[in-house]
Formats: structure tokens, sequence, C-alpha cells
């Protein structure tokens, strides 16, 4: 198989929002959210589309990654630069052959190369954590509500910030999406059957879960 991991195009914008809908759909919720945030994104004034990717498996889409600023800020007001990448979308045909693990490699390559002092996510902690993410409770890192969760996963970019990082981070308001925009959105796809799946409430579980 040839491989290429590239920046994406314009041309490429709706069949990319067809690949994250496959990979998405009633995995967190019934039905999904996902390809309407990468719509919104590329038009938001924090989306990094330099560190954002597509990979191609013999000239066909599989995957992407998208990426925006974040920052964390400090007890004194100061501000960090941080990046946050997602959604990571791989489709459901091509899953557990390495090619997310590809994207996500491909981006920490290039995001060591910016001025930005950490990536900072929200994911379920055993599949980052290969990558060397570690809790932000680690770091002093948390959410604007103060608590320390456990899909809240830092990975410091140079070794010279990892005591540099205590404060809440701030993701971008572009993942604060209209409910009924995202629907309409998704009603000019083709029909999908939401579906409630036990992975939406695995992932209900997760997503609260402090790291006390």
């Amino acid at each position: 198989m040839s491989t290429i991991i590239r920046h994406e195009q314009p041309a490429d914008f709706h069949q990319v929002e067809l690949l994250t809908r496959e990979a998405f759909y009633n995995l967190y919720v019934p039905g999904c959210e996902e390809h309407y945030l990468v719509h919104q994104m590329r038009n938001h004034p924090d989306y990094l589309p330099e560190l954002s990717f597509i990979i191609e498996v013999d000239g066909k889409i599989i995957g992407s990654l998208f990426t925006t600023r974040s920052k964390i800020i400090a007890a004194d007001g100061s501000e960090r630069l941080t990046l946050t990448f997602g959604p990571v979308s791989i489709h459901p045909d091509y899953h557990r052959k390495g090619f997310g693990r590809q994207l996500i490699t491909h981006f920490l390559e290039a995001a060591k190369k910016t001025s930005a002092l950490a990536v900072v996510i929200l994911g379920y902690p055993h599949h980052y954590e290969p990558y060397g993410f570690i809790g932000g409770k680690h770091f002093g890192v948390a959410m604007p509500d103060g608590n320390f969760y456990k899909g809240l996963q830092v990975l410091p970019l140079t070794a010279a910030t990892n005591t540099n990082l205590s404060g809440q981070i701030i993701f971008s308001d572009v993942f604060a999406l209209d409910p009924e925009a995202t629907a309409a959105f998704d009603a000019t796809f083709p029909v999908k059957e939401k579906q409630v799946l036990p992975s939406q409430a695995e992932f209900a579980v997760a997503a609260s879960a402090l790291d006390n």
C-alpha cells in the first residue's frame, strides 16, 4: 500500500467530512457532531491548517487530524500557548492498522517545531499514553471548573516546559457547537440510523471521571 500524509485541500473538504461522519457516527452519542466540527474549524481563527493533516492510502483519503490553538492560563493571569488535536478520524475499514498512529506521530513531530509549550487533549488515557501523554493533574493543569479529569492529557513539547504548565486549560470555542446547526448540517448527508450503543455509556462515564 502507498501511504501519503499531507495537508487538506479545498477539494478534499466534503470527502473528509464524510469520512469523519463515518468514523464517529453513534460512537459517543447517537449520531455525531464531529463532521460539523471540522466544517466549522476551517474558518475559525484558532484553526491551524499547517498542523492539520489527512492520510491517503493508494490515493484514497482514509483519515484526518485537525488542530486548534488552546492555552493554559496560570494563577497570575499569564497565558501559555498550547496545541490541541482532534477530532482524529480513521475510516472504520482501516481501523487497527496503524494509520491513526502514523497521523498522530506525524503531527507530534511537526508540533515540536512550533513555539507551543505542550499538546493538551481530551481522550481515553490508554489511547494516548503510548505517545508520552500524562494526566493533567501531574502538571497542575485543570479544566476551567477547577477539576482534574482523567481524560485531560498533556504532553510537554520540550523537557523545559515540564514545570511551567500549571493552570487552567482553555480550549477553542469552536468546540461549542449549536445543536440545531449541527442537526441541519447533518441533514445534508445521506440518512444514517441513530442508535444507542454501549460505547456511548462508556464514554459518558470516562468523560466525567476525576483524577483523584
